[in-house]
């Protein structure tokens, strides 16, 4: 008996269905985690005089952060998660449905953070930090909301 036939589901990757699973998961809590520290990095960027060494140390940070974690994740996150999805036939599915715009969602979070960085890193100060405080609480909706998704599996 192979372990095909012992793991249903898991398709064209054969046995490496789990540890292909296991490094989306792996790739999802990195891009997690530096969803949850840039809108931080930009709450505490904020106050700080454009063009000045505390500055210059923020835009170093955030562009570290962006190259380092935050994009190669969510590179990772998307093909790994859409090989899996075609492995185990997901996109019939509607709990998938909901989870893939949860995701693109959060995406487009990715992307606007990105952006606002930029244009803190061009000097843009906003006169309140009031809005990337809301923001971050995003990615922690998301979440949960993706979790629930994948394990309960509402509909």
């Amino acid at each position: 008996m192979d372990i095909a036939s012992l793991l249903p589901g898991i398709g064209f990757m054969g046995a490496a269905y789990p540890w292909v699973k296991a490094a989306h998961l792996i790739f999802v809590i990195f891009w997690m985690a530096g969803l949850f520290m840039l809108p931080r990095f930009l709450v505490y960027h904020q106050p700080v005089p454009p063009g000045s060494a505390e500055d210059r140390l923020w835009i170093n940070r955030e562009d570290r952060l962006r190259k380092i974690i935050i994009n190669p994740s969510m590179i990772i996150v998307w093909v790994i998660g859409l090989a899996l999805a075609v492995n185990v036939g997901a996109f019939q599915e509607g709990w998938f449905h909901a989870k893939l715009a949860a995701v693109l969602g959060l995406s487009a979070y990715h992307g606007w953070m990105i952006g606002y960085a930029r244009k803190m890193a061009d000097g843009f100060r906003p006169a309140s930090d009031k809005p990337l405080r809301i923001m971050n609480e995003i990615p922690g909706i998301a979440t949960a909301v993706i979790v629930i998704l994948v394990i309960v599996r509402p509909f």
